[in-house]
Order: C-alpha cells, then sequence, then structure tokens
C-alpha cells in the first residue's frame, strides 16, 4: 500500500520520532520504572527539519 509523502522534511538526528523515554533502573514505590522523557536538540522536539539555507564553502 503506497505511504502518503510528507510536505515537511524529517529530521536527520531523530528520524521523526523527537522524544523518547529512557528508563534508569530504578523504580517508583508501586514497581514502575523512573523515566527520563528527552527530546531531540537538533529539532527542538518537532520532529521536522529546519530549512537552512546550504552555503557553499571554498571554491
Amino acid at each position: 500500500m503506497p505511504q502518503h509523502a510528507r510536505n515537511t522534511p524529517v529530521c536527520r538526528n531523530c528520524d521523526g520520532f523527537p522524544v523518547v523515554a529512557i528508563t534508569t533502573g530504578d523504580r517508583h514505590g508501586d514497581g514502575t520504572r523512573v523515566t527520563l522523557n528527552v527530546i531531540c536538540l537538533t529539532c527542538k522536539g518537532t520532529g521536522h527539519a529546519s530549512r537552512v539555507a546550504f552555503v557553499r564553502a571554498g571554491r
């Protein structure tokens, strides 16, 4: 089945998954895991690449 094309490019660093939950190994009193939510620093949690103008360096 064909996939729909995206209008905005996906971030190269996070591949469109800008927020992840990382377990610390500890547990809360009720037995659930302690997690840290971390966002992608490149796209600032949007999952989309910013449109940056590339500048050619050199000759």
